[in-house]
């Protein structure tokens, strides 16, 4: 499997992710018309020259390198919120207090909001039920705090992760579901159709700007406030892992939590070092054994997969890997390479100075991954 940029030709493929995924998945949407232009926008963005962030999407592509067949997404957006407002609720406590009375009680409330202006948003990560494979879900997920290291200049210095809240089979919400009955008159289906075209000016016109009492709320759609769809739960999982934290905000429709963290301290982002290619055939004892994701330096022509044929020598800052993978990842000898540990805390254990680095991962239960 090898991650790399979207490409025209992944067109169908994207649109079967769309209509696997379900309401709630926004950030891809079975529209094949704006399929087509997210695609053109994604490969416009790895081809632009850039000094400073702005509308950039950089959508990547896991493939089958067996069958030619698309195994999931994950994407970037470089500012989020820059070309419409990125709303959410701030779920937060408010204290009532009488002096007079001698009364006081605390209630928890949820205030629409744009807190989240001009981050980067990481996103589209969807790994499909059919394609589930071990550490599948973490180059989904890792590969893009690789490009953003190698990178950084194309990116804010927060960024943020929409988590997919709860919903049931059907694709309905216990929290949209209330906000359905008081507010809004509309499927949850229909709502993400809305969010994921773009259009979400009904959000000033009809969903409320003032702070909502949660205890008013009924017991289903308080309980799913903050939590995740259980087909989110590995994913959050490993961004907590690399620093990311929920600070109160949280989706308008479904409650699912947004995730931040700044992009220095991303765990990934730190662990991840460039080195020069050396092509051959490492001899045994000096390969790592250890599966590592291994990635060109390139935007346009960007290429990333997992491999276990390293073999990493820090102190001449140099990597060798078979002829076979540089072919791969269109690596020619002395070429640039970028090599991020599947577990973060590998890159910082001592290691003999004697020896080549021995970079291990976690093994990860292969399951499917949305946020």
């Amino acid at each position: 499997m090898i991650i790399r940029p979207v490409a025209p030709s992944d067109l169908e493929g994207l649109y079967q992710i769309a209509e696997e995924s379900g309401p709630g998945f926004t950030s891809l949407m079975p529209d094949r018309d704006a399929l087509a232009r997210k695609v053109e926008h994604a490969r416009a963005s790895f081809s632009r020259p850039v000094g400073l962030p702005s509308d950039e999407h950089y959508l990547f592509v896991l493939e089958d390198t067996e069958t030619g067949a698309l195994m999931g997404t994950t994407g970037i957006d470089a500012v989020s919120g820059q070309v419409r407002p990125l709303y959410h609720f701030r779920h937060s406590r408010q204290l009532h207090h009488s002096h007079f009375l001698g009364l006081r009680r605390q209630f928890h409330t949820l205030t629409r909001c744009n807190h989240y202006r001009g981050c980067t948003e990481i996103c589209s990560l969807y790994l499909r039920p059919a394609f589930r494979r071990a550490n599948a879900g973490k180059l989904l997920s890792k590969v893009r705090f690789l490009f953003m290291a190698q990178y950084p200049e194309r990116f804010t210095p927060t960024v943020i992760a929409e988590m997919r809240g709860v919903s049931d089979h059907l694709g309905r919400s216990p929290f949209w579901n209330w906000l359905r009955r008081h507010f809004v008159d509309l499927e949850f289906a229909s709502v993400t159709q809305l969010v994921g075209a773009g259009h979400t000016e009904f959000i000033e016109e009809l969903m409320p700007a003032g702070p909502l009492y949660t205890h008013l709320m009924d017991d289903a759609a308080r309980a799913v406030i903050g939590q995740v769809h259980p087909d989110t739960r590995p994913a959050l999982a490993m961004l907590e892992k690399e620093g990311f934290r929920h600070r109160g905000f949280v989706d308008l429709f479904d409650a699912g939590p947004t995730v931040e963290c700044p992009l220095k301290d991303i765990a990934s982002v730190r662990a991840a070092r460039p080195y020069q290619l050396m092509t051959g055939t490492a001899r045994p004892e000096h390969r790592s054994g250890q599966p590592v994701i291994i990635a060109n330096g390139r935007t346009e022509g960007f290429r990333a997969t997992i491999t276990d044929q390293c073999r990493v020598c820090p102190e001449e800052h140099t990597v060798t890997v078979p002829d076979a993978l540089a072919r791969r990842l269109d690596l020619s000898e002395q070429a640039e390479v970028w090599l991020l540990p599947l577990t973060p805390d590998q890159a910082r254990r001592p290691q003999p100075a004697t020896q080549s680095h021995s970079l291990s991962a976690e093994g990860y239960g292969a399951r499917p991954y949305a946020l």
